[in-house]
């Protein structure tokens, strides 16, 4: 089969690989394959992995062999949860099993979804209804997962918001929020097109990242926001989340910072007496609800869409997602 395999530092390629032997799990025909950031970093280096490894997390596809004793029938279209945990240890017990510490993730310990096929236990996939469009089911992943950060959030109709960085991440948290009833969004990007796209989704008002602490101000009279969704995964950007959100706010950090090194300024934690949350990665209620979610029309996915490639041209894909600021979301055609 055909697979986009990082075969060293910065080697993206596009070769024929063995199919996955699925044993009692079942066989995925993929059909769409999400880029994620995270994904751009194992090729830069900046989240190493062991090589050759085939990459990408984000993927929906055709059953075309039901795992052994299954409750997925095959020709299902299905969302695949990426992440693979133990089932034994504390947190998998606990119910927490996105926080497994034996867990793998699906392009990054373990080969992933950048092929034709994967192998996937039947507990791990999620039917998409009919009325989901493959391109919009490639959104399903990552929806999870700004789904799942957000049940971790406590907010209330009428506070006020602001999502540092407009990527994918921070444009669904952005309709998240409005959807619960958030009233007032800003939305921080350096990109005038993703700026656009915000205030599409109903950002209230949209900034530079240079003018995000007067444009709060005035839109809070001071006070500064209630809820703050850092998704950028910088210390600079975690830095300013802090600078923006007021007394008694949460800050989500969404975005993965990997630097070790960088300036926080502490006592405005201590001053605010600020909330700080973490997500990780997402459970498959989440996901189940990332369906809903799209199914019934709730979010909007089809906008944030800016190129579909075939497989064969992998490469270039992630070279329209290194080389042009506009760029938000590109899927990979694989089926």
């Amino acid at each position: 089969m055909q697979a986009l395999r990082l075969a060293d530092l910065e080697k993206l390629e596009v070769t024929e690989v063995p199919r996955p032997d699925a044993g009692e799990r079942a066989l995925v025909a993929v059909d769409r394959a999400g880029i994620c950031g995270s994904d751009v970093k194992i090729v830069r280096g900046i989240t190493q992995v062991a090589y050759p490894r085939i990459l990408g997390h984000e993927l929906v596809g055709t059953v075309v062999r039901s795992a052994r004793g299954g409750h997925i029938a095959e020709g299902t279209r299905v969302l695949v949860d990426p992440f693979i945990s133990c089932g034994r240890c504390v947190r998998c017990r606990g119910g927490r099993s996105n926080l497994c510490g034996n867990g793998a993730l699906l392009g990054r310990e373990v080969d992933g979804g950048f092929a034709e096929f994967v192998a996937v236990d039947d507990g791990r996939m999620l039917a998409i209804p009919d009325g989901i469009s493959r391109d919009d089911a490639g959104f399903l992943q990552v929806l999870g997962v700004c789904v799942h950060a957000q049940t971790l959030v406590d907010v209330f109709p009428g506070q006020t918001g602001v999502v540092v960085g407009l990527g994918v991440g921070g444009l669904l948290h952005l309709q998240l929020l409005r959807t619960r009833g958030v009233r007032r969004i800003v939305g921080v990007t350096r990109s005038a097109a993703k700026r656009a796209l915000a205030e599409r989704f109903g950002a209230t008002v949209t900034c530079h990242p240079d003018d995000a602490e007067d444009c709060v101000a005035e839109l809070t009279g001071g006070a500064g926001a209630d809820v703050v969704v850092e998704s950028v995964g910088t210390v600079e950007t975690l830095a300013q989340a802090i600078r923006l959100a007021g007394g008694g706010a949460t800050v989500l950090l969404y975005g993965v910072t990997r630097a070790e090194a960088g300036r926080v300024d502490y006592v405005q934690l201590y001053l605010k007496e600020l909330e700080l949350v973490s997500s990780r990665a997402a459970l498959i209620g989440d996901y189940a609800r990332a369906v809903d979610l799209l199914a019934d029309g709730v979010v909007q996915v089809a906008p944030l869409l800016s190129e579909r490639f075939r497989l064969d041209r992998g490469t270039e894909a992630f070279d329209a997602l290194r080389t042009r600021p506009e760029v938000v979301k590109v899927l990979l055609e694989v089926g």
